[in-house]
């Protein structure tokens, strides 16, 4: 893995540093704990940053650990994706993969051991009964009837549920707290529930499952974690974890800190609302290059190296703000800048026809590979009399701020020589089907003096293409915070992807240069390999911001 600067200062970091130098800790644990239901996203990417650069940094370990509580919504896929994912970005985990699972036998212990103690007892309200007694922010909670059953009948019927004497919702596990407690997660919070459904771990071993509170603190403190770092939004949820870990008998305290999750502009991070779009076809799968999913921005050509930089500076902090989108632009147009060759496409093609060149003439051109980079070579292109340009760079009448092909005008073609417009056929619907120009000869490398020619355009010879798609993506949603509105599905951008069809070089992906390229004046694009289609597809990384022509 490239080395990135974490030397960014952090309010966990003085944590950290403090607890070093006053010798409460000799060495630095932390652990990355995805709940396997879904793929993961560039909220993650920032944990994954955070916790796996900290253990880097402090010469310490980082525990990857799936916490699967859940099975009904949890699979292999989701595992398999997520190593693959933080591989990508370039961390390498402590050991072997962790599973909360791996400690269900303790965890049920543990349980038992806070019903012994009168700490927690089985309760046989349903579900919706549990969120009435429960309370408000505003009114506090009620007793269950259950919650002073004797010790006794409590092992009993939690032995019961975990044989499978109970179905589904008609028993759990709850922790004797607080009813009236100000903060609802201590209002008597489920420790276990009954969920009949094959394991992707323990398949058929248990019936019933800790919840991700009772789990996680246990785990991390049976791993030996110093410091557990999660988002804000589990800040009361901390109140829970130090309860449990003070009311049970473990050898090793765990401390959990929180700092703010991410949130980008045009943007959403729920996976839960991410699964919405996937199911509702609304994009084509978790890894769909519009989608803020490591595997998506992975597809779309964003690298590693653009993302860490990205979770670098953004920081650490406590409170939540939303990040523009053009941070994260930045990152992958720094990185590209520098590392992506260049080549030249023709998303909207129109022909050019060259009318003092004969019909078999051809010239090869070399060109580089990258301006400012001679280490990456240089290549040949063919001139020849008839060529392709983007059918936006011409006009037949004069424009403002336009450096395109005007009839009547000349331009350089990019790396070759200057042309004029003469003449233009269109067809029967007065479309334009082909320009026809001159071209200077002498002009090859050269400025001839006193001629103002104005602008470069790129080209490419219809002797020297191959038929490419290009995937034009653009922000997903048209507004700038669709997490804060109740029905997101409403503000999706509809021009979130335009398929154009035109060409590429012909040798473009026969060089093993790259699978990542500046196409000249358009943008970054990246060679999709997961289309199994004859023709190369190109997905837009993000474009170069060429500006809006308007008419003199």
């Amino acid at each position: 893995m490239k080395k990135d600067n974490y030397k960014q200062t952090n309010f966990i970091k003085h944590i950290i540093e403090k607890d070093l130098k006053n010798k409460l800790i000799s060495v630095i644990k932390t652990r990355f704990p995805p709940e396997p239901n879904g793929y993961l996203h560039i909220g993650h990417a920032k944990s994954i940053c955070l916790n796996f650069g900290l253990a880097t940094e402090y010469h310490g370990t980082c525990n990857l650990r799936f916490d699967d509580t859940n099975p009904m919504k949890e699979n292999i896929e989701y595992i398999n994706s997520i190593k693959n994912d933080i591989k990508w970005l370039g961390f390498k985990w402590n050991n072997d993969v962790k599973f909360s699972s791996m400690y269900f036998d303790k965890i049920y212990k543990y349980a038992i051991e806070l019903i012994n103690n009168g700490l927690a007892y089985v309760d046989l309200l349903n579900q919706e009964e549990i969120r009435k007694y429960r309370g408000t922010l505003k009114k506090p909670g009620i007793n269950s009837p259950y919650r002073n059953q004797s010790i006794e009948k409590n092992l009993l019927l939690f032995k019961q549920m975990k044989n499978g004497f109970f179905s589904t919702g008609e028993a759990c596990l709850r922790a004797k707290i607080n009813m009236c407690s100000p903060f609802i997660i201590m209002r008597d919070p489920v420790l276990y529930r009954i969920i009949f459904y094959e394991h992707h771990q323990t398949k058929n071993t248990w019936c019933i499952y800790p919840t991700y509170d009772f789990a996680h603190c246990i785990s991390d403190a049976l791993e030996g974690i110093t410091h557990s770092i999660c988002t804000l939004e589990f800040q009361d949820n901390r109140r829970l974890y130090d309860w449990i870990l003070n009311k049970i008998n473990i050898k090793y305290r765990a401390y959990q800190y929180e700092y703010s999750r991410l949130n980008i502009e045009y943007t959403i991070l729920s996976k839960r609302k991410l699964n919405i779009l996937v199911k509702k076809n609304i994009v084509t799968g978790w890894d769909d290059p519009r989608m803020p999913t490591i595997s998506g921005l992975r597809r779309r050509g964003y690298t590693p190296s653009s993302i860490r930089t990205f979770c670098d500076k953004i920081g650490v902090t406590k409170q939540d703000n939303l990040i523009e989108m053009s941070l994260l632009e930045s990152c992958i147009k720094n990185d590209l800048n520098t590392n992506a060759p260049r080549a030249m496409a023709i998303l909207d093609p129109i022909k050019i026809r060259i009318t003092n060149l004969p019909t078999n003439y051809l010239e090869i051109l070399m060109v580089p590979n990258h301006p400012n980079q001679p280490n990456m070579g240089y290549r040949s292109v063919y001139f020849t009399n008839e060529l392709y340009i983007d059918r936006s760079d011409f006009y037949e009448q004069e424009i403002i701020e336009h450096n395109g092909l005007i009839l009547g005008k000349e331009i350089r073609l990019r790396y070759s020589y200057i042309i004029q417009a003469q003449k233009i056929k269109k067809d029967k619907y007065k479309n334009i089907v082909e320009i026809q120009c001159i071209y200077d000869k002498e002009t090859l490398g050269k400025h001839p003096k006193n001629r103002k020619v104005k602008g470069v355009i790129h080209w490419l010879s219809t002797k020297n293409t191959r038929p490419a798609i290009f995937n034009l993506y653009d922000k997903l949603f048209n507004i700038k915070n669709p997490e804060k509105e109740i029905n997101f599905l409403q503000h999706i951008n509809t021009e979130s992807l335009i398929i154009k069809k035109g060409f590429i070089e012909l040798n473009l992906l026969t060089t093993n240069i790259s699978n990542v390229y500046q196409f000249e004046r358009i943008g970054y694009f990246c060679f999709d390999k997961q289309i199994n289609n004859t023709i190369a597809t190109f997905n837009r990384i993000i474009s170069l911001n060429i500006n809006k022509t308007k008419k003199k």
